[in-house]
């Protein structure tokens, strides 16, 4: 049972393209603009025109007793597979997981 939310960011470098592929993600790459990016259970990829790397942004649940290298693994591999849906492979994947339970909100000043 998932008792723990995880907001988690994958960064990666898109691996060599073809002109195909480099054509098909150009061809959608302002779907997916760093302002379409949200924290959702399926995720969202964003990259640049340049086509050097992209960035993956998710919400994992989890147990209380998962290690954070269970929940980076799980965003991982979600990452990966959206990245393959849109035709390409990834390299060098770095996570960074934010246990949502810790953020504290302060109250706004007037």
């Amino acid at each position: 049972m998932a008792d723990k939310a995880y907001q988690v960011i994958v960064r990666g470098r898109f691996a060599p393209l073809d002109a195909g592929q480099r054509a098909a993600l150009l061809a959608r790459a302002d779907e997916h603009d760093v302002f379409a990016a949200r924290f959702t259970e399926e995720g969202t990829v964003t990259y640049e025109r340049s086509l050097l790397g992209f960035t993956f942004r998710c919400v994992v649940r989890a147990t209380a007793e998962d290690a954070a290298k269970v929940v980076t693994g799980r965003a991982e591999a979600l990452a990966a597979a959206a990245v393959r849906g849109l035709g390409a492979d990834h390299g060098d994947l770095t996570s960074v997981a934010t246990d949502l339970d810790s953020i504290k909100v302060r109250p706004r000043g007037r």
